[in-house]
């Protein structure tokens, strides 16, 4: 009987031979494990397969797509194949990874939500969106799917315990009695409300599907073009003459329905990320009114948040765009920013020309507000919405929101308030300013 060919490798001691396999990677240990009897196990060990698993899933236990537990890592990365094969694996790989990321953060900053969270679809049910729409789903969606499927609606903030937080994953914001919280859509909410909307809408032949809208009574709707796979939200102008905007750049949405090619990236996967990158930097929180719980899209950070002090006041401020109030026809009134301010006082309390005081109330604010650097409005005024804020040390900011159109982008808005120090009914000083630092009225690359 013929002999087999000596690899030449046979005398390579065992830790030599298990790192050079570690650095050839899942695919290629698989294959070294034909060669024979030594090689298979020497690519079988399970340490091997427990980098792999860590560094390609994540996956600190051996465990299927479903959750379940596997008999080796061996077996787990052999079932994660197995259920994903049908797509472009470092496009899979890069879905896990970002809803492995949102759920992280969910679960230190905003464990409320992930009971909302659906488990993946199945094929058969990405077929039946399909067929029932006639729609063929970019592949990064198709995967974003397979993972979760959308949230179950909480819409109502006082029923259940869900229900006293605005649980959507987008989050959103409030002006005035204007409430705003988006969430994903499941699959089956899709089918029903696109078949709902886009014949409310007039459309012949509609290529775009419903994905996300406010589980609030608003009307905030987001769109997915399938054919494009870009994705756009409707804006004032929705249901006269079906006006909306993108949500993401075009030019980084690449290869939406090529499994062949290199980078698959639609709006949606694209949207999904930059949404998670805001959340674990910090500049996008979740804020406490009350009794309920939500996303504010509100940025808390510099340069689209801004911070000043003055006499132990601090002021925070920054504006979110509001595109279900744009309306790209009005020339004078083009574009919606709804801002929020935030007030509070220093520990050490209220200190002016060397004198401390334990409190300070607003009675006065100035506005001014710019478009491209021109000053299109001077406000002055007794209040904010109507209210005359007492600020103590160590109490929670006082929070208020407002909302002013623009006809350019980029604007800003910038000001002072006059505090007394004291209260209104018993000042102790002086009336003095305090500064709000000039923030910006920006039309977003990527719109939430």
């Amino acid at each position: 009987m013929a002999t087999r060919p000596s690899t030449g490798l046979e005398g390579v001691g065992g830790l030599a031979i298990h790192i050079i396999i570690s650095k050839l990677g899942p695919c290629e240990a698989a294959t070294v494990a034909c060669v024979n009897k030594r090689f298979k196990d020497w690519a079988s060990d399970e340490s091997l397969w427990s980098s792999f698993c860590a560094q390609e899933l994540n996956l600190s236990s051996p465990l299927d797509p479903l959750g379940n537990p596997c008999s080796s890592f061996k077996a787990a990365y052999g079932a994660w194949r197995e259920a994903y094969g049908m797509y472009p694996w470092p496009l899979v790989r890069r879905v896990k990874n970002v809803w492995g990321r949102i759920i992280s953060w969910l679960t230190e900053n905003f464990p409320e939500v992930l009971p909302t969270l659906r488990k993946g679809a199945s094929e058969d049910e990405i077929k039946k969106l399909e067929k029932s729409l006639k729609v063929k789903l970019p592949l990064p969606t198709r995967v974003l799917y397979r993972f979760c499927d959308g949230q179950e609606p909480c819409s109502d903030a006082s029923s259940g315990s869900m229900g006293r937080n605005l649980c959507g994953l987008i989050g959103g914001y409030s002006f005035y009695r204007y409430l705003v919280n988006v969430f994903l859509l499941p699959l089956n909410l899709i089918i029903r409300e696109t078949e709902h909307i886009v014949r409310h809408l007039g459309f012949t032949r509609s290529k775009y599907i419903v994905v996300a809208d406010s589980s609030t009574n608003t009307e905030k709707i987001f769109f997915l073009d399938c054919e494009e796979g870009q994705l756009f939200v409707g804006t004032r102008n929705l249901l006269t003459n079906q006006e909306m905007m993108a949500c993401v750049p075009k030019e980084l949405i690449t290869s939406v329905h090529d499994s062949g090619s290199g980078c698959q990236q639609d709006a949606m996967l694209l949207w999904l990320e930059e949404h998670v990158r805001r959340l674990e930097t910090g500049n996008i929180k979740v804020r406490e009114e009350g009794n309920i719980r939500s996303i504010s899209l509100f940025p808390e950070q510099p340069p689209l948040c801004s911070v000043a002090t003055t006499g132990g006041v601090q002021v925070r401020a920054s504006a979110v765009f509001v595109p279900e109030f744009s309306d790209l026809l009005q020339a004078d009134t083009k574009y919606m920013f709804a801002y929020s301010i935030r007030m509070s006082l220093k520990p050490e309390g209220c200190v002016i020309h060397g004198m401390s005081y334990d409190s300070c109330q607003l009675y006065w604010r100035h506005w001014i507000i710019k478009a491209n650097e021109n000053v299109v409005a001077d406000i002055n005024g007794e209040a904010v919405i109507g209210q005359f804020p007492l600020l103590r040390p160590g109490q929670k900011e006082f929070v208020y929101e407002s909302c002013t159109a623009s006809a350019c982008s980029p604007g800003s808005i910038e000001g002072s308030f006059t505090f007394l120090p004291g209260r209104l009914a018993d000042p102790k000083g002086s009336p003095f300013e305090v500064e709000a630092a000039r923030f910006p009225l920006l039309l977003p690359d990527y719109i939430f």
